[in-house]
């Protein structure tokens, strides 16, 4: 934009200028031009006087530098050519004729009643338009100033509109990120400092409702556990142990989900704006958390990991709450002694391989897992790892069991 302005300020400019210097130039040129017929016919009379009392040699007679004088008696001075121009003078007609390099002025001049003297001028166009020339040199220089005093207080007014909209652009961009304390100082033109106060007014408006929506869903999600602990309660007391333990599983998601809401709701308080977190540490601290219980269920359990810390663009506590849900997965779902490898790649993905029975895409689904589990631990994973420009993949490990992959988005 600033780079537009600058050449339509430029062009406009010169446009303007070109059109103020080419009819000045003219009248310059022909004034210079007429201003020479003139002075010719000035000293043409002049030479005539000087050739009344002169008394010498016609050919010898040479009053002006570039001067031919033909007398009437059919002499001339020395180098003049008889030519139709002169003839054609002689008859009693000034005129002018333009050649390739110079202007041939012809002034008849009656002499003492003896005819027509005829007085030829050579006028070399440099000496004729060396003032126009001039004068066209100073008027062009001072236009080629303008034009850059022109562009520089072009530049001077877009390099303020463009910060301005560089500005709001970037503050825009943190807003979609999530950034809700962007803000931008209003500046630039009439119309872009407004555009900036409605902009804070937006971003304000913005922040205040989603915490309004925040409180008021983590305020439900508190109300609803106190008909789940009494649901929990008639579950515990009734007589039917299948329908106790399916009562207990129901409970159980519905705990789950109100943890998944609370947590997501608290998030902008806990973790900022811009969460980052290093996947190799997380991934390290899970492994120690359920080491202990894979050398009590006689498992080989294993972690390999970079040297270097890998930032993910979420927080420490949802990569945390993902890796628990695969490593959850595992240990519930393959028989004890099943091996389990571990894996964070350098391109930012953890993965969980075990030498169980396996599982499809399909059957981890919400609602239609495999193993009698709701499939909602590997959702929530999988919204965790999208919300970072990831993937959750489901694939066969090379033991033959489960391999799931979260392909973590980078926060660089």
């Amino acid at each position: 934009m600033r780079r537009q302005l600058n050449a339509l300020v430029a062009m406009t400019t010169s446009l303007v200028l070109i059109a103020l210097l080419v009819p000045v130039g003219i009248v310059l040129y022909v004034q210079a031009k007429d201003q020479a017929i003139a002075e010719a016919a000035y000293q043409a009379r002049t030479a005539a006087a000087e050739a009344s009392t002169y008394d010498g040699p016609p050919e010898r007679f040479k009053p002006f530098w570039n001067v031919h004088v033909f007398f009437p008696d059919g002499s001339k001075t020395l180098g003049a050519v008889t030519t139709p121009s002169v003839r054609l003078a002689k008859s009693g007609k000034a005129f002018a004729v333009e050649l390739d390099s110079r202007i041939e002025v012809f002034t008849p001049v009656e002499w003492e009643g003896e005819g027509t003297l005829v007085v030829q001028h050579q006028l070399p166009y440099e000496t004729i338009y060396l003032d126009a020339n001039r004068a066209i040199a100073v008027l062009t220089a001072i236009s080629a100033l303008l034009v850059l005093l022109g562009v520089l207080m072009a530049d001077r007014i877009a390099r303020i509109i463009v910060r301005a909209t560089v500005d709001l652009a970037k503050a825009a961009d943190s807003l979609a990120e999530g950034d809700l304390s962007a803000r931008v100082e209003p500046g630039g033109t009439k119309e872009l400092r407004r555009v900036g106060r409605e902009f804070n007014r937006l971003a304000e408006r913005i922040g205040t409702l989603l915490e309004a929506q925040r409180e008021e869903t983590a305020d439900l999600a508190h109300q609803l556990r106190t008909p789940l602990t009494a649901l929990r309660l008639n579950a515990d007391g009734t007589d039917d142990p299948d329908l106790a333990a399916r009562l207990r599983a129901s409970i159980g998601v519905l705990n789950t989900y109100i943890d998944e809401m609370i947590r997501s709701a608290r998030r902008p308080d806990r973790e900022g704006a811009l969460p980052s977190a290093d996947l190799v540490s997380v991934a390290a601290d899970r492994f120690e958390f359920w080491k202990p219980l894979a050398e009590d269920s006689g498992r080989r359990f294993t972690l390999r990991a970079p040297m270097g810390p890998l930032p993910i663009a979420t927080s420490r506590e949802d990569i945390g709450a993902a890796v628990d849900t695969l490593l959850d997965n595992a240990f519930s779902h393959t028989p004890d002694g099943t091996a389990i490898e571990l894996t964070v790649t350098e391109e930012g993905e953890f993965v969980a391989d075990d030498a169980g029975p396996g599982f499809s895409e399909l059957e981890a689904v919400r609602g239609r897992s495999s193993g009698g589990s709701t499939g909602l631990g590997l959702d929530i994973a999988r919204r965790t790892v999208e919300s970072t420009g990831g993937e959750l993949r489901i694939e066969r490990s090379p033991s033959g069991g489960a391999r799931v992959v979260l392909a973590f988005g980078s926060a660089g």
